[in-house]
């Protein structure tokens, strides 16, 4: 092997090996060495075996050991090789990681590109904020601007609703912005986290690798310059709306914070007295203009404010009342097709206009899912409800109560638009004062001159004396110089009044409309609803006056602020955070998980309900037109089931990974004991999708004949002709033997034996029978009759009779006249129908001759 070749190209200033070569070039020379070791000591003992005491007296001179100097040298070029593969190594290594570097640096700027241009609309934002403080400013006039010598709780309310919603939005652009911001601010130091590394300034020996590295660097740094200098810009453009947010949304923190302040300032001094008497001079005046004008700013900004943020629930009320609408006006459709409609409607108020019936309703009900809402928005939905029943009244209530309905309609938008003033005046004192003897002097009226015999509904005369005390009241309030009282009376007066009538005639109208479905539904399954329908009449439940009463005790506690007091502690109760394990969730979130379950409980069962019924007037031989929403009844009402509570878990909350615990709950339960239930429920499931028996059809189990009334989860229901309902669960119903006689099309086969004596024509019989048969319209020509004779009985000829009838309901009324038919005919032509006779023939043996 030549060595020094081998060595020579390994000298420095050749072409750079790979790495692989390196380890194999490395290796030989070990391996070389190695051998060449090996070889002298070999050589050493031999001789020192061979001459023992020349080698023990005598020392190796240097001259003699030529091998050992090469060897040295031989170390000393693979050191110096070793030290330039680490060092190659080194940078490789280092160009590898500046690689990497550049290549994160660019999609760095690549991603920081695309953000800048996507970026937010500061613009808009800007104006966001200009807007913010200008209704800020308007929010706080009357509180601190132009405060006066007092505070008014209506401005106090109405300001501390406005500030809210504005803390809201000003909130929500501070996160935008802070997110923004700091996004903006991780682009620029990951950037200059890379372009800092100190892997970057390190250069390569090699001066080619050099200058190409230098040219990346270049290309690396130009593209740089101008991301860092944008983002250094916007980051600066950033911080300038930023500062300003951040000070207005301290500064509407502190102002909601003075004005509960001065709310419960004025609450612990509810009775005390505020503003001089009204015949007294005042202090401090301001042009009624002015209160006005920012009464109206205020009142229109919150109302805008608050229907914005509940465009949901708007949309969903006003969706209901179409549906209510549309099914009102078809139930009169209804019951004019059957003349129950009375011509002065009586009992039937809610069918004289059944778009305005769900306009006092709908409003009246749903107001409750509105949360705090401001006094405009609930004075706009009982102004809509007031008018819409001013009309169902005309012509129905007396001219007296007419009268008493206008005139407290007439009240009621007085002190609305009184309420509406949110800054104290003489002015306003007055009006105020002109009101308040108005309804105490209207309420006396009414208590002493009212035709009590015409009321309809007699609960009314208890709002109309509340009416009276709280006007009466209001007035020495006024005079005395306790204005925000005297307000909160005035209004809460009339108020009260307009509320107990639109749910007293809500309640009403509800009724009636469930009185006229249990007559105009009257084959649906009344358990349905877990309503007594046989209990409904002029008078409604008890429950629902209950609910009427905690509704209007609901709304008339809002116009007072003690009310608040004792409300916050419960809101806060029912949203306060709770913890079991790793899981979170607050009293209202299981309070909504509940209700949505309810409500599509309900609505699941109100398609039952409707779905399966039997119209009034429909004829019993009738084709059931329900029969395609019937095979898909129990799906229709799984799937709403199933979408409410999946939707109720979303709604309070609840990680749908948390499903999964429940249905391994569930497992574990069907494991122990609930087999018998999840059979019946797949069963009804098997049921619905293969169709073997369908609402409505006329089906034989175990012996009993009936037609099946609904499929429910667990179990089934058929209306036997016997009267009552069997309840059969779907596991038995569906592995029983079990006739379906509408599946084939509602036909049915008759079988008829008659009996004719032996001396009859049996040719002339068969062409009568055949004659009774094609007569009847109700046996089917196809398939034909047939006549058959059958036995020689012991007293006649038997023949069968097999006709086909159209529905399987007139089988039996069809056998029935065929056989009088007959009877009949065989009389009018002499045929006998002998009935069972036997001869007895006696003979006497002749023992008992001689007997005898």
């Amino acid at each position: 092997m030549n060595i020094s070749a081998t060595l020579l190209s390994l000298q420095p200033g050749t072409n750079r090996p790979s790495l692989r070569t390196h380890f194999k070039r490395v290796l030989l020379v070990v391996i070389w060495l190695l051998t060449v070791v090996c070889a002298t000591a070999k050589q050493r003992d031999t001789s020192h075996h061979q001459h023992d005491s020349t080698i023990a007296n005598t020392q190796v001179p240097v001259s003699d050991t030529p091998q050992l100097s090469f060897v040295k040298r031989a170390q000393k070029a693979g050191l110096k090789l070793n030290q330039q593969y680490i060092t190659t190594f080194a940078e490789e290594r280092i160009a590898l990681k500046q690689e990497k570097i550049m290549d994160a640096t660019k999609k760095m700027m690549e991603k920081a590109k695309r953000y800048l241009r996507s970026g937010i609309d500061t613009v808009g934002i800007r104006t966001e904020l200009e807007n913010i403080k200008k209704w800020s400013s308007i929010a706080g006039d009357g509180i601190f601007t132009n405060r006066g010598t007092a505070h008014s709780y209506r401005n106090l309310t109405t300001s501390y609703n406005l500030l809210l919603v504005l803390q809201k939005k000003a909130t929500n652009l501070k996160n935008v912005i802070d997110k923004h911001h700091s996004a903006l601010v991780n682009f620029r130091y990951n950037i200059d986290s890379l372009s800092t590394d100190p892997s970057i300034v390190q250069f390569p020996d090699d001066s080619a690798r050099l200058i190409s590295y230098i040219k990346k660097i270049s290309v690396l740094a130009n593209g740089i310059g101008p991301v860092d200098s944008l983002l250094a810009a916007t980051i600066t453009g950033i911080e300038e709306i930023q500062n300003p947010l951040n000070t207005e949304v301290f500064d509407l923190a502190a102002r909601l914070e003075e004005i509960e302040g001065y709310q419960r300032y004025i609450s612990d001094r509810t009775f005390n007295r505020e503003f001089p008497a009204l015949w007294e001079k005042t202090d401090y005046s301001r042009p009624f203009s002015e209160i006005s004008y920012y009464s109206k700013m205020k009142g229109l900004l919150t109302g805008r404010f608050y229907a914005a943020a509940n465009v949901t629930q708007i949309i969903i009320v006003m969706l209901l009342m179409i549906v209510i609408a549309l099914y009102l006006r078809s139930l009169k459709k209804m019951c004019g097709a059957h003349n129950l409609l009375s011509a002065d409607f009586s009992g039937q108020l809610v069918l004289r206009y059944p778009v305005l019936s769900a306009v006092v309703i709908i409003p009246s009900l749903f107001q409750f899912i509105f949360s705090s809402p401001p006094f405009i928005f609930s004075a706009t939905c009982w102004s809509l409800s007031a008018i819409a029943l001013t009309i169902i009244f005309r012509n129905f209530i007396s001219r007296f109560w007419m009268f008493f309905w206008l005139t407290i309609m007439v009240l009621f938008f007085a002190a609305g638009a009184d309420n509406l003033i949110l800054q104290a005046s003489r002015i306003e004192r007055w009006y105020m004062l002109a009101l308040s003897l108005a309804g105490t002097a209207f309420g006396i009226f009414t208590l002493k001159k009212g035709h009590r015999d015409e009321l309809k509904e007699n609960w009314i005369i208890y709002a109309i004396g509340l009416m009276t005390i709280l006007e009466f009241a209001a007035v020495i309030a006024n005079f005395s110089g306790r204005y925000n009282l005297s307000k909160i009376l005035l209004t809460s007066g009339f108020f009260n009044v307009i509320i107990a009538i639109l749910f007293l005639w809500t309640v009403r109208l509800i009724n009636e409309a469930l009185s006229l479905a249990y007559t105009v539904y009257s084959g649906s399954e009344k358990k349905l609803l877990y309503i007594n329908f046989q209990k409904i009449g002029t008078r409604a439940h008890p429950l629902f006056y209950t609910l009427l009463i905690l509704g209007w005790f609901i709304l008339f506690g809002r116009n007072f602020y003690a009310f608040k007091l004792m409300t916050d502690p419960v809101r806060t109760f029912l949203s306060q955070e709770r913890n079991v394990g790793d899981y979170s969730f607050t009293i209202n979130n299981l309070l909504i998980l509940f209700f949505i379950i309810a409500i599509s409980i309900i609505i699941s069962r109100l398609v039952s309900f409707f779905a399966s019924d039997r119209r009034l007037g429909s004829a019993p031989n009738q084709k059931d037109e329900r029969t395609g929403l019937g095979s898909w009844l129990l799906l229709i009402r799984i799937s709403i089931i199933t979408i409410g509570v999946l939707f109720a878990f979303a709604a309070a909350g609840i990680p749908m990974d948390k499903i999964a615990i429940i249905l391994g709950a569930l497992g574990v339960g069907i494991g122990f004991g609930l087999q018998t239930l999840v059979n019946n429920l797949v069963s009804g499931l098997i049921i619905a999708f293969e169709k073997p028996v369908n609402v409505g059809d006329i089906v034989e189990v175990n012996g009993q004949t009936g037609a099946m009334k609904s499929i429910g989860f667990r179990s089934s229901i058929i209306a036997t002709w016997d009267g009552p309902d069997m309840v059969i669960p779907n596991g038995d119903l569906l592995n029983s033997r079990l006739l379906n006689w509408t599946l084939g099309g509602n036909k049915r086969r008759m079988t008829l034996v008659v009996g004719v004596s032996y001396n009859t024509d049996l040719e002339k019989a068969k062409s009568i029978l055949v004659e009774i048969l094609n007569a009847d319209e109700r046996v089917l020509a196809a398939p034909a009759p047939v006549v058959l004779f059958q036995d020689f009985n012991n007293s006649s000829i038997d023949i069968n009779l097999f006709f086909w009838v159209r529905h399987f309901r007139d089988g039996i009324s069809t056998k029935s006249d065929v056989i009088a038919a007959i009877t009949t005919a065989f009389r009018k032509n002499k045929i006998e129908i002998p009935f069972p006779q036997q001869d007895v023939h006696i003979f006497r043996t002749d023992n008992e001759s001689e007997t005898q």
